[in-house]
């Protein structure tokens, strides 16, 4: 048992088989249609989808070249592929979440100024009605007393 881990903590490279290269290369194939899908029923903007049509390319490029996550870690200073892997993860994941952020204050800062025009509009229909009623009460209280006057 404790060759087995030797030998797997000495040896960082990524062993899959045929058969794992080929459901992880479908499965990224199929995240990418779910992507286009997803843009065809504008249920996601496209400005959004390169981030994941990228996310979509790295899980690809793993599944045909299992070497690429070695050299990558070779390239971090790394010696375990797990490490490398969880590190890039991590990174685009932050990254991600700091690219949302930003689009959530500009959205929030946009209501915002939405919300202030909306009220400035409805005020000054508030305003234009309050004055047109003003305008009909004198018209009609003018009336009344040209009637009371011709009696």
């Amino acid at each position: 048992m404790t060759a087995v881990l030797l030998a797997a903590a000495q040896d960082p490279k990524v062993h899959l088989t045929s058969q794992t290269r080929v459901i992880a290369a479908v499965i990224a194939i199929a995240f990418m249609l779910m992507i286009l899908e997803l843009i065809r029923r504008d249920r996601l903007q496209e400005r959004f989808s390169v981030v994941w049509f990228v996310a979509g390319i790295g899980m690809l490029a793993g599944a045909i070249f299992p070497g690429l996550l070695g050299t990558v870690a070779d390239l971090m200073g790394v010696r375990d592929t797990n490490v490398a892997l969880f590190s890039i993860i991590l990174l685009l994941l932050l990254g991600l979440a700091l690219n949302f952020s930003v689009i959530m204050s500009r959205q929030a800062a946009q209501i915002t100024r939405l919300a202030q025009e909306r009220a400035l509009e409805g005020a000054r229909k508030d305003e234009a009605q309050t004055s047109s009623d003003k305008d009909a009460g004198s018209r009609n209280s003018s009336a009344i007393s040209t009637t009371e006057d011709a009696e």
